[in-house]
Order: structure tokens, then sequence, then C-alpha cells
């Protein structure tokens, strides 16, 4: 990955340092139907990149989540969002538990950073 320091540099210069930055996960969703959706039984959030918060980077980060029939997260795949974000996400993830099912599931996770929270 590569850094453009100039620009990074006018956005410290310019003030793009934002208050009130929040991160919220959107609710998991399976690519199929609703049936098939586990149900989080604990969530980790995750931790607001403090390069991204001093740049103002905002957005979506989506995930795709492989988790195993006793609910634990086998592996994840980004599927999209600003680089400086997804590590994070993709760090978040894997500590969350899912409800037990018969089977290995696929889903995708949404996380939304977002200015204006707490």
């Amino acid at each position: 990955m590569r850094f453009d320091w100039k620009k990074i540099a006018r956005g410290l210069a310019a003030g793009a340092v934002v208050a009130g930055l929040s991160v919220t996960c959107i609710s998991a969703q399976t690519g199929t139907t609703d049936e098939g959706k586990r149900k989080v039984k604990s969530k980790v959030a995750p931790a607001y990149p403090e390069l991204a918060k001093r740049m103002g980077v905002t957005g979506k980060v989506k995930i795709e989540v492989v988790i195993t029939p006793d609910g634990h997260v086998k592996s994840t795949r980004v599927i999209g969002g600003h680089p400086l974000l997804v590590q994070a996400c993709q760090d978040a993830v894997k500590e969350w538990k899912f409800a037990p099912a018969p089977e290995e599931t696929t889903q995708v996770v949404e996380f939304d950073f977002s200015a204006g929270g707490n």
C-alpha cells in the first residue's frame, strides 16, 4: 500500500481532523434469504484507525464472513471499503460469535464509519 504523503500533509494542515466520528455495524446479511442468516451472539466493534480519523476518512466497509457450525468466524474476505478502515473491521469481526447452525455458512457484515456519532 502506498500513501500520498503530500496529500495527507495537506489534509492535516487544512484541519481534516473530524470530531464526533462513530463506527456502526449494520446488520449481518446473507446473499440469499433471511432464513440462512445467523444471529450474532457477541460483537466486537472495530477501533477507528488513528490515521483514518486524522484524515477524516468515513464510509462503509463490507466483509464476507465464513462461520463454522459452532458459531466461530473461520475466515474473512474484504468485499469493499477504504483501505485505511478494512483491517480494523477484519480484526473486529474475527472476534464475533454467531449462533450455532447445522453447517458452515457465509454472511456479509457491513460497518459504517461516519461523522456525527459519539
